[in-house]
């Protein structure tokens, strides 16, 4: 799937990683989208959600098979208008 397919996408319900941060603590966290904001995407690590801003935060998401990374600053819409943004 190409990258602006699968950013037209529904991402909760995927597992998903942060492989690049501008903060530290942020890097390296994994686990399952429970909840997506235009700002932030929520990620439940180890039993807990973390909240995770998209803005200075690359992500790797995995669809499938596939593993697709997507800075933050390229998704940052709310999830109902990505598809409008991604034409």
């Amino acid at each position: 799937m190409k990258k602006r397919d699968f950013m037209k996408q529904e991402f909760i319900g995927l597992e998903a990683e942060v492989i690049a941060s501008t903060h530290q603590g942020y890097k390296s966290l994994r686990g399952r989208i429970v909840n997506e904001t235009k700002n932030t995407i929520v990620i439940e690590h180890d039993g807990k959600a973390k909240i995770v801003p998209k803005t200075g935060n690359e992500f790797l998401f995995t669809y499938g098979d596939e593993k697709i990374a997507v800075r933050g600053s390229e998704i940052q819409h709310r999830p109902e208008d990505r598809i409008k943004k991604t034409r």
